[in-house]
């Protein structure tokens, strides 16, 4: 077999494995050639020629013989659990695929605000006793929206916000940057974020900072009808307080695709919470996936060639 330009390593997402992502990259780069590693050995030879290659992870061994190798490229957003300082050394650059959940994850997140504004969880359960009977709603339209994390994600969810004319307030590191909120607020803000909105979207990464960010204290300072929406990471909820802010209607419900513990246990009190929507961290399934990874992929083989700043590079 040529040597290849472009490995794709072992790797399965959303129950499709590399083949489907090395068959997208080949549709994008028609002139190149693109291998798939189906094995231990096959990821060991490939990578002593290949110049880029592509997958969830990348051995620090396997590295130490990849002389030609130019580019990894995560097919995660996240990168923390690769060995980026060998990567460095190496002289080999590496780019994540964050942007490649911002439509379905912003979908998911408007989703999970109608299911809660129209009651559509209550309206199931009365489907199911055949229960015909009027309840309350409430509407998204108009609503106020704290969007914690203005990254990829959070700034999709905001962009999806306009046709609901929501007033939309951000919590992000650096406030100064600005925002696509009406406001941006700082993590030392918090509170003052969070007051006044009747969703609060958690899309911001777990670190220091944000574990345990949505705590008992931060329950009381919610607004009663207030629906706390977790996309993010479970830890940044303190979960018992969660479960007893909603058993108390101290807010009105949740929408959690992530939880803490995870998998949520089947004698979890969450599960048996009326005002809670449970999802198992499946915002992220999109049959579009390896799709977008590859665009970002053609578009960075292009500027590795012609020496320019890649994309979604990470330092």
């Amino acid at each position: 077999m040529t040597d290849p330009d472009v490995v794709v390593l072992r790797q399965t997402i959303h129950g499709s494995d590399g083949t489907e992502l090395a068959a997208a990259i080949r549709g994008r780069l028609p002139d190149r050639s693109v291998a798939l590693a189906r094995t231990p050995a096959e990821e060991r030879e490939m990578l002593e020629t290949a110049r880029i290659a592509v997958g969830l992870d990348i051995d620090e061994e396997l590295l130490a013989a990849a002389e030609n190798l130019e580019l990894f490229a995560c097919v995660f957003a996240g990168t923390g659990h690769l060995p980026r300082e060998v990567l460095a050394d190496h002289g080999v650059a590496l780019t994540n695929a964050s942007g490649v959940h911002e439509p379905n994850i912003a979908e998911h997140v408007l989703g999970s605000m109608i299911t809660h504004a129209r009651q559509w969880g209550r309206a199931h359960r009365q489907q199911e006793r055949r229960e015909w009977r009027s309840y309350e709603t409430t509407e998204v339209y108009g609503s106020t929206v704290a969007v914690v994390g203005l990254g990829a994600i959070g700034s999709a969810v905001v962009d999806r916000l306009e046709p609901f004319d929501a007033d939309t307030v951000g919590v992000r590191y650096s406030p100064e940057k600005g925002g696509p909120t009406d406001e941006v607020y700082g993590f030392d803000e918090f509170h003052d974020a969070i007051a006044d909105a009747e969703y609060v979207v958690l899309a911001s990464p777990l670190t220091e900072t944000t574990r345990g960010l949505v705590d008992a204290d931060a329950l009381r300072t919610m607004r009663a009808d207030a629906v706390l929406i977790n996309i993010a990471r479970g830890p940044i909820v303190d979960t018992d307080a969660l479960v007893s802010a909603l058993r108390n209607s101290r807010i009105r419900g949740a929408a959690l695709d992530v939880t803490d513990p995870e998998p949520l246990p089947e004698d979890h009190p969450l599960w048996g919470l009326g005002n809670v929507t449970i999802t198992p961290h499946n915002a992220g399934h999109t049959p579009h996936y390896y799709e977008r990874v590859a665009d970002i992929l053609a578009e960075n083989v292009g500027r590795l060639d012609s020496g320019e700043e890649l994309e979604n590079l990470v330092a």
